[in-house]
């Protein structure tokens, strides 16, 4: 069982893996320079899939924040939506997750 130190090392942890990646995107969206209108084409493709990643990548950093925020009030571990526990094995999957396996369905 990880206990809430660990858990809260490992979320912060991933923050700071996806904030390095969406800094790389935003880099890597920046450097397109292409004249070409095939290679701008292919470009245009390949910014479409990072803004993408990069969407999801925000979406998952809120959802770490928001259960930081659970760890520093002590609701962390607990469903928002009808307060049961949320089960380890769940939480070890995912463990940003602010929902029962009963309430996420």
């Amino acid at each position: 069982m990880i206990s809430l130190t660990q858990r809260e090392a490992q979320l912060n942890k991933r923050l700071s893996e996806l904030d390095v990646k969406l800094h790389a995107i935003d880099d890597e969206l920046d450097s397109h320079q292409a004249k070409d209108w095939e290679e701008l084409a292919v470009e245009r493709e390949e910014d479409e899939v990072l803004e993408g990643i990069g969407t999801s990548g925000l979406a998952e950093i809120e959802q770490i924040r928001a259960a930081l925020g659970r760890i520093a009030d002590g609701s962390y571990g607990f469903c928002v939506k009808c307060g049961d526990e949320i089960a380890q094995d769940r939480l070890d999957v995912l463990p940003a997750t602010p929902f029962c396996r009963h309430c996420a369905q």
